[in-house]
């Protein structure tokens, strides 16, 4: 055999042995990586006055189900409300109040299927934590002392509203009314009495217990409003129904009312 032949030989001889120990190693087929769940945006249009137990439900949730994100739309509900009958993006509504829950449901833009009652809550005075001023009850907001009282407009804020039905049934908006410092939402009217713009302002029970700078200084009477529900409902324009579904389900869940429970609601019935 010639040295040209004898090279070929070895050349082709190795190419062959290399090709055996890629079918040796590759004899066995590598299982495909699992495949990772797809990762899903959920839009959650919600009553300002969840803020807090919502991003520590946020937080809970996210833990468990990493592909998912929720992304928060917060603020008055007749404000939302009037976002997603313009088409803004909404997977969720969650509103403080049943009417602008009911609205949509009349315009088929939450599905009615999936609405359910959240949370309740409770209506307050609260005045500055140095306040001076002797307020035990609502009747007590007509007297000289309070200058400004701080609610929510009664147009687009159920706490406005409520507080509105709240001084009408007990005879007191005619005496308020033009002392009323209206604002855009519930923790504006918050925000107003901590800084001590206002003497005083209505607002919900869940917003006062979690501020150090106002002091309770008088509960709604029973029967003196409309009771106070947050509804929740899946909308109709959503494209992740079954990620929003399962979003909803975990609201009610164990762990779930604890948060809740803890930022000062209780459940709805």
């Amino acid at each position: 055999m010639g040295k040209m032949s004898t090279r070929l030989f070895v050349v082709l001889a190795l190419a062959v042995a290399a090709i055996f120990s890629l079918v040796g190693c590759g004899g066995e087929k590598q299982a495909p990586p699992a495949a990772q769940a797809q990762p899903v945006e959920i839009n959650v249009s919600a009553a300002v006055s969840l803020k807090d137990a919502l991003a520590e439900i946020q937080k809970n949730y996210q833990a468990k189900n990493p592909n998912v994100k929720l992304a928060y739309n917060l603020g008055a509900s007749g404000a939302l409300q009037k976002q997603i009958e313009q088409g803004a993006p909404a997977d969720i509504f969650i509103s403080a109040a049943p009417k602008q829950m009911n609205e949509l449901e009349e315009k088929n833009l939450v599905n009615k299927a999936t609405r359910k009652n959240l949370v309740e809550n409770k209506l307050v005075v609260v005045v500055p934590k140095e306040s001076k001023l002797n307020i035990t009850k609502y009747e007590d907001l007509t007297q000289d002392g309070v200058k400004k009282l701080a609610l929510g407009e009664t147009a687009t804020v159920p706490a406005g509203q409520y507080a509105q039905q709240v001084l009408q049934k007990l005879g007191l908006w005619d005496a308020i009314k033009d002392r009323v410092v209206f604002t855009k939402d519930v923790r504006t009217v918050l925000a107003y009495t901590e800084t001590g713009n206002v003497e005083a302002g209505i607002v919900y029970k869940t917003d006062a217990i979690f501020s150090d700078k106002v002091k309770v200084a008088a509960v709604a009477p029973e029967g003196s409003h409309q009771p106070i529900v947050y509804p929740v409902a899946v909308t109709t324009g959503t494209k992740q129904q079954k990620a929003a579904e399962a979003f909803v389900e975990y609201l009610f869940s164990a762990e779930s009312k604890t948060v809740f429970e803890k930022h000062g609601f209780t459940m709805g019935k």
